[in-house]
């Protein structure tokens, strides 16, 4: 399983035109899921995601993560973090997990990080998708379970 976050002062989603979710300060979180994920690699993950110190504290050093600044976290699925990219200049997604299984894994990382009282807004599973953000910093962070 695998994470791209970026801190942003604010993100957004839209499908079909129409604005689905947005969020404020807080995390873009673009999820890959894989073959052979499970539940022990989705709680590793989403423990990163939501501990990872990437917000300035008072002597503005990243120390401060996602909880602490009552942040919110926008995620939004997206199998080519999946891809393998080593050969040639086409990507190969053998190693995306079946939808099925990265969809239930994908909504049960949105419900566990909602039960830490984490503001979620989501975008929709498998849905072409028009995702909009100011990246602060910029600060962007590759996290893998």
């Amino acid at each position: 399983m695998k994470a791209l976050i970026q801190r942003v002062s604010e993100a957004s989603v839209k499908v079909e035109g129409q604005t689905i979710a947005d969020i404020q300060q807080g995390l873009l979180v673009l999820l890959g899921v894989e073959k052979g994920d499970d539940l022990a690699a989705l709680d590793k993950l989403l423990h990163k995601v939501s501990h990872y110190r990437v917000f300035a504290d008072q002597d503005d050093k990243m120390n401060l993560n996602v909880q602490q600044i009552n942040g919110s976290l926008l995620v939004v699925s997206q199998f080519t973090l999946a891809a393998e990219t080593h050969k040639g200049l086409r990507p190969g997604f053998s190693k995306a997990a079946d939808p099925k299984l990265a969809e239930n894994l994908y909504e049960e990382f949105i419900a566990k990080a909602k039960a830490m009282n984490i503001h979620v807004a989501t975008g929709s599973f498998g849905a072409d998708m028009k995702v909009a953000l100011v990246n602060d910093g910029p600060v962007t962070f590759w996290l893998s379970s």
